[in-house]
């Protein structure tokens, strides 16, 4: 088993069929009750909303768990407090952070994420815009053969164990495992401050992470079905950053550039990557 910090308390675990029941919870609870965007775009019955969803996000949970590319983080000390009872109903699993994944060449389209939009409408307009605002060359990010980019299509952590570091040990592991089988790149829709700062700061040695689209959610108006202008995302308030992230995996490495010419980029100071030993699978 893999120890991402001095401790042996926490572990990463490729994900299985048997976990999926404990990832949508984990996707679920966290978006709907604790996000900066979500919970404050939809506050009222938000139990409903929760079973909802959680309903919802089968279709993707379980079409990323196949991937073989998403991970969890596991409490090896975790103890049960109600073996008796159906595990799901109480959130009573060992599993706290989720990373779920699959490659950007992997034929796939937004279908997948219907019902959860069905749910939470406006997550269809808050990433709908960001990949507007991406100015980049779409051969970057999204590659005609597998094996080169990496989609996050999922970060949650239970809320919990929030200021633990468990999100970032789980993202810098992945991220590493990914680089070593070949990846150049990873991209993430991010709408939370604290996650956008484990992809862009302190990464490890070798990757560089920027947000290369930002929504302006306070200034960001559409028309209305009644022809009226509205601000649907004014009541996020505070610093929240709804952002396209692109890491590289390849900083600093000598590649050809237009017209052939290599280049070179500069490595910036970073963490060393998490020395976390051996995956249980």
């Amino acid at each position: 088993m893999s120890t991402p910090s001095e401790s042996s308390r926490f572990q990463i675990r490729p994900l299985h069929p048997s976990h999926i029941p404990f990832a949508r919870t984990l996707l679920t609870h966290p978006n709907i009750f604790h996000s900066p965007v979500w919970s404050v775009l939809y506050p009222t019955a938000q139990t409903a909303h929760a079973y909802a969803f959680y309903t919802a996000c089968k279709t993707p949970i379980t079409l990323n768990t196949a991937t073989g590319l998403s991970y969890g983080l596991f409490d090896t000390h975790y103890v049960f407090k109600n073996p008796e009872k159906e595990l799901l109903e109480q959130m009573d699993f060992p599993l706290v952070s989720i990373a779920m994944a699959h490659d950007a060449a992997e034929p796939r389209d937004n279908s997948e994420w219907v019902e959860v939009i069905n749910v939470i409408p406006r997550l269809a307009t808050l990433f709908g815009e960001i990949e507007k605002l991406d100015e980049r060359e779409e051969s970057i990010w999204k590659p005609k053969e597998t094996g080169q980019v990496i989609y996050r299509r999922g970060t949650s952590t239970r809320a919990d164990y929030e200021g633990l570091g468990c999100a970032k040990m789980l993202a810098h592991w992945c991220m590493g495992e990914w680089k070593r089988r070949g990846y150049r790149g990873m991209q993430l829709g991010v709408a939370h401050k604290a996650v956008e700062r484990i992809f862009t700061v302190g990464l490890p040695e070798g990757m560089k992470g920027e947000a290369v689209a930002r929504l302006d959610t306070e200034g960001y108006e559409e028309v209305g079905e009644d022809g009226e202008r509205v601000k649907p995302f004014e009541k996020v308030v505070g610093d929240v950053p709804c952002v396209r992230v692109w890491v590289d995996f390849e900083w600093g490495v000598e590649r050809g550039g237009k017209g052939g010419k290599a280049k070179k980029c500069v490595k910036r100071e970073s963490n060393p990557p998490l020395n976390l030993g051996r995956v249980e699978s």
